[in-house]
């Protein structure tokens, strides 16, 4: 990321909070810096989010999001359409681990 503010451009704004940050964490698992600009200053207000990116990643952005986004699409429909991996979550993950570690107890050898 770099210091120098002009080489931001606005990308999208969202209406909810969580819409905003399901386009930039899939944003980020694509090696898109993203900023988040809420538009409440009161923290829990679900006012939405705008996405600011760098100029050099700005297309590519575009490209990604032109790929989800529809007038219809909601943040229910982009979390549903997008894998595990796009949201972060691995087969190695705690809830994984402590589903088997219950298992393990369950046995009788705690």
């Amino acid at each position: 990321m770099t210091d120098q503010v002009d080489n931001w451009h606005k990308l999208a704004r969202y209406d909810t909070n969580m819409q905003g940050e399901l386009h930039a964490n899939l944003l980020r698992n694509n090696g898109i810096t993203v900023s988040l600009q809420p538009l409440s200053a009161i923290p829990g207000m679900n006012s939405g989010v705008v996405l600011w990116v760098e100029n050099t990643d700005l297309a590519q952005a575009q490209r990604i999001l032109d790929g989800v986004e529809s007038d219809d699409n909601t943040g229910a429909d982009l979390l549903a359409s997008m894998s595990d991996i796009e949201l972060g979550i691995v087969s190695g993950s705690p809830v994984n681990q402590s589903s088997a570690d219950n298992q393990f107890n369950k046995g009788g050898n705690a």
